[in-house]
This record gives C-alpha cells, sequence and structure tokens, in this order.
C-alpha cells in the first residue's frame, strides 16, 4: 500500500444518480476537483473516473464516471479511496502528510524513546498525536504545536517532543 494514500472514506450514497459521500482525509477539499480519477484502496485496479465533485457541509458529494444508479455505488460504501503517490501535492515546509508521520518513533529531548506516532486526531484547533508507550502500550496525547514538537526527522524517522509534567503517567 506504499505506493497509495488514502485521501477519504465512502461514508454513504447520495441520492439515486451515483454520487457517492466522501468523508475527506485532507484540510483542502478542494482537492478532489484537481484529480482525474481514484481507486478503492482495497481494489486498487479499478480506476473510479471522476466527473463532478460538490461540497455538503464537511462532506464531498462525487459523481463517478459511468456510475449513474445508488446500485453501481451502494457496494462502495464504508470503503476507503486512495491515490497514487506520486499524484499527491507537494507541501509547504515542515508540513507532513499523516501517512508519512505514522509510524515514526518519538523520543524526548534527550533522546530517549518514548514511543511510537500511531496515529493522528484531527480538529479545529490543531492536530493531537497519538503515541503509543514503548513500555506501558498505553496512549499518550500530545498536541501539535511548536512548544510540544520540537523536530520532525524524516530521514532518521523520528519525532523529537518536549514534554511537560502530566503529559506521561
Amino acid at each position: 500500500m506504499d505506493e497509495w494514500v488514502r485521501v477519504g472514506q465512502i461514508v454513504s450514497t447520495q441520492g439515486l444518480r451515483g454520487e457517492v459521500r466522501v468523508y475527506p482525509f485532507t484540510d483542502y477539499k478542494e482537492r478532489f476537483e484537481e484529480l482525474d480519477y481514484v481507486h478503492l484502496e482495497d481494489d486498487t485496479d479499478l480506476i473510479l473516473e471522476i466527473e463532478n465533485v460538490r461540497y455538503k457541509g464537511q462532506l464531498i458529494i462525487l459523481k463517478f464516471k459511468d456510475l449513474n444508479n445508488i446500485n453501481h455505488v451502494e457496494k462502495f460504501k464504508d470503503r476507503y479511496i486512495a491515490i497514487d503517490r506520486d499524484k499527491m501535492r507537494e507541501l509547504p515546509e515542515d508540513s507532513y502528510y499523516i501517512s508519512d508521520l505514522v509510524g515514526l518513533n518519538i523520543i524526548d529531548e534527550d533522546n530517549s524513546c518514548i514511543g511510537k506516532l500511531v496515529d493522528v486526531i484531527q480538529n479545529t484547533a490543531q492536530d493531537i498525536y497519538i503515541i503509543e508507550h514503548h513500555i506501558s502500550k498505553s496512549k499518550i496525547l500530545i498536541p501539535a504545536v511548536k512548544e510540544f514538537i520540537k523536530e520532525v526527522d524524516m530521514e532518521e524517522k523520528v519525532i523529537k517532543v518536549k514534554l511537560i509534567e502530566g503529559m506521561i503517567e
């Protein structure tokens, strides 16, 4: 799956004409207007050509070419859609794709291992990194702000963090 990147999840159908509702995994929803096609993550041989993109609240409504009936798209519900990794947008400096961060080792300012980044919660204030402690396997939540995230080294595959009292129990 390294050659593919999830960009959203089909959460339901929309109407009877073959549209689907997609929960996007990007903070730049207009990105879907730039795509010609997507794949289903579990069937990357299937190319779903995008015919139309519109928006409904936080969701994206996609219409795929030649799929003109609810019966054609109902089977896509709850499945992830992905794009080729080489179709990803260039990010600004010090910005990273979540898929590239997950799995990185987390170290403190003394270079002691804390654990691994297992997921990222995205909310309106800031992202929150979910770290699995390397010994206890408990989850540690660290806000993804400069006060706590001191360095991201993609070559070394580590994130250096500053911890405060009470962050780890």
